[in-house]
């Protein structure tokens, strides 16, 4: 079909991918930041046509008091390291994949069930505004500024079908690259699948 591709991946728990048809050059797996490589493969680097694309799978943190919620700040705090090293805000860059963090309350359902819990937390969505700080932008609120929509269901108690989800798949891009976008849409039917996956998959058009 056409593409190239780079993985980094680790068994049945986790893993991460670039496909490419425009090219895919200077590939990085893991953290670029001269630190010991991250045990687990969350990060993976490549320019696809002149844009440097992370596909990232954020830690999912489980509790708040959790060793693996310290363990998901410290992830989002060295992707920004890693951006430092590897690339700059005025290039193109795009940070895209999983971060199992909701930006904004109205990322979320419900946003009083979710209270005490992680991807909702105030130092999660701090990390994000940290990275925004860096130089990203959400491109699918600068398209969709007042939507509710969502990229990950429950797949417990009809939550897809009942529409209790939560935005936590993201594109994120620095401006010269957002400024290329046309349009980002959730693939909602995706989901709807005879096995889907509990994500749904996230689109972007970009005038490359």
């Amino acid at each position: 079909m056409g593409y190239e591709s780079v993985h980094h991946g680790q068994g049945q728990w986790n893993g991460v991918a670039i496909l490419s048809r425009v090219g895919l050059e200077n590939p990085v797996r893991n953290f670029a930041d001269g630190q010991e490589p991250d045990p687990e493969a969350r990060l993976v680097t490549a320019t696809c046509a002149g844009i440097r694309v992370s596909s990232v799978y954020v830690p999912n943190g489980r509790e708040l008091d959790h060793d693996h919620y310290k363990y998901k700040l410290a992830w989002m705090k060295r992707l920004i390291d890693h951006l430092d090293a590897d690339t700059s805000p005025t290039q193109g860059v795009i940070v895209t994949g999983d971060y199992n963090i909701a930006p904004e309350d109205q990322d979320v359902y419900n946003p009083a069930d979710f209270v005490g819990a992680t991807h909702v937390s105030e130092a999660e969505r701090q990390v994000l505004r940290d990275l925004e700080a860096w130089g990203m932008s959400d491109v699918f609120r600068h398209h969709h500024s007042d939507d509710k929509l969502y990229s990950w269901w429950d797949y417990r108690a009809g939550g897809f079908n009942q529409n209790k989800g939560m935005r936590i798949d993201l594109i994120l891009a620095t401006q010269s690259v957002l400024e290329k976008t046309r349009w980002t849409i959730v693939d909602r039917q995706a989901r709807k699948g005879e096995k889907p996956s509990d994500h749904a998959p996230v689109l972007v058009d970009i005038d490359v």
